[in-house]
């Protein structure tokens, strides 16, 4: 008989076919699990999988006896109340690294999209207006990458990728991080000495309670009014009302987000903005990822089963 793996978070069925194939899913369709199975039913679930931000607390950990492993698919786990989890012998787990390259991609879409102005663009040749030979001020010579100075906060897997990238384009790099690393870019103290010195502020740092709102009304203004933030972390990481302020008055010249404080994020204040470029979180979200984080997930499932140790466990700091 198959293993039982609790699939917490909503997941479109496409991805769970791999898992389907190895363990017996109980899929909640993202509803909470105890109005989809029965309490007996959920006393003996070990595993579950889970989208890593999606809220999982010690109330919901303890409708789960037995549980043994939380699988988190994707780097992300800030969901997980890791030290309630502990205090419960919860192992978990995710894919770390495992989309990096994409979300790297899609951080470098975002910031030429913005600092080049492309929607604008895009849509200056299908109204007709480049046609016309009409004048736009949106088609105003911009800064280009040779020489751009790239801030890039948090020194992961994805923002070394992103640095590579950015150096690649001929573009100066440094970057604030917990730890400084052996790495050819230029290492700040603090997030507000990275801010003052770049153009484009980079944001690839790891959600949590120290990370929350770091990118703050100041932070922003620090950027000055030539310059650009691109978030492909998470949402919590910028305080969203600031940042609609400092789009709007002009205290930066623009923005590029594929996350948001609340996801999915409905039209309102920030999306009517002109000078941002929107992602509806897609960075990691590429048939290469997809297999990546999956087999990762796989190798998890399958060493917790065989009474093994996670080999992608998420250690508390």
């Amino acid at each position: 008989m198959a293993d039982k793996v609790l699939i917490y978070s909503r997941f479109p069925k496409t991805m769970m076919a791999r898992f389907a194939e190895r363990f017996e899913l109980l899929d909640t369709g993202g509803k909470p699990a105890g109005e989809v199975f029965p309490a007996e039913e959920l006393a003996g679930i070990r595993a579950l999988l889970t989208a890593g931000g999606s809220p999982l607390g010690a109330e919901a950990m303890d409708l789960f006896p037995k549980l043994g492993a939380i699988v988190c698919y994707g780097t992300g786990y800030d969901g997980v109340d890791l030290k309630a989890a502990a205090a419960r012998n919860i192992a978990v787990g995710h894919s770390p690294g495992a989309n990096a390259a994409s979300v790297a991609d899609i951080a470098m879409t975002l910031m030429l999209a913005t600092t080049r102005r492309i929607l604008a663009a895009d849509q200056y040749v299908r109204s007709g207006d480049w046609a016309a030979s009409k004048q736009s001020p949106m088609m105003r010579p911009q800064a280009g990458m040779p020489g751009r100075r790239i801030g890039v906060y948090g020194m992961g897997e994805i923002g070394r990728k992103i640095a590579a990238r950015c150096a690649a384009f001929e573009s100066e790099i440094g970057y604030f991080s917990r730890s400084k690393y052996d790495l050819p870019y230029q290492y700040f103290p603090t997030l507000e000495a990275l801010a003052d010195w770049c153009s484009v502020l980079m944001i690839a740092v790891r959600a949590g309670a120290e990370t929350q709102h770091a990118v703050n009304a100041d932070i922003l203004r620090r950027l000055g009014v030539d310059g650009y933030v691109v978030n492909i972390s998470r949402g919590s990481v910028i305080d969203e009302k600031a940042l609609v302020a400092a789009l709007s008055d002009k205290t930066i010249a623009g923005a590029g987000l594929d996350v948001f404080e609340k996801e999915p994020h409905a039209p309102d204040a920030l999306t009517a903005l002109p000078n941002v470029v929107f992602a509806p979180h897609i960075g990691g979200h590429t048939l290469e990822s997809h297999v990546a984080m999956q087999a990762c997930v796989l190798a998890n499932l399958t060493a917790f089963f065989a009474g093994k140790p996670l080999p992608h466990e998420v250690k508390l700091a």
